[in-house]
């Protein structure tokens, strides 16, 4: 399977966020949309950095409530890891699971062309499972 098989279910819109929104606004796109990172983006086509919950909690322990007012660069992660649509989802979730992250943006041509998360790389995996284990049982029924 591939990145743009689990692309094309879930679709590839992805929520950014300026590099120079604060925090405080950071948060309500994470509540708004259900999600638990976003794509720093000055355009919404190229990549700044990432910024995920577990980042917000950590500089609040760090910083405090100051932290609310800061630039979402001031916290995200610059160097982000990518793939592209044609890459592997098994490579990606070993990828994931070897460097212990749970999004990466999906580029391609250059530009920001959707996000994968951990939850999509499981779904995928339980749903090829599914499909080999129907596969097998109408197997074993016409040969019987």
């Amino acid at each position: 399977m591939r990145i743009r098989d689990i692309l094309r279910k879930k679709g590839a819109a992805v929520a950014t966020v300026r590099p120079e929104a604060t925090v405080r606004q950071l948060l309500a796109i994470l509540a708004e949309h259900n999600i638990g990172a976003v794509v720093v983006s000055p355009d919404g086509a190229s990549i700044s950095g990432i910024v995920s919950e577990r980042d917000v909690v950590r500089r609040m322990h760090e910083r405090g409530a100051v932290l609310l007012d800061s630039p979402v660069s001031d916290i995200m992660t610059s160097e982000v890891r990518s793939c592209g649509p044609a890459d592997k989802v098994e490579d990606l979730r070993r990828t994931m699971t070897e460097h212990r992250f749970r999004h990466v943006p999906v580029i391609e041509n250059g530009r920001l062309a959707g996000i994968v998360s951990i939850g999509d790389v499981v779904k995928s995996a339980i749903d090829e499972l599914e499909s080999e284990r129907e596969h097998l049982v109408g197997y074993i029924q016409n040969v019987q």
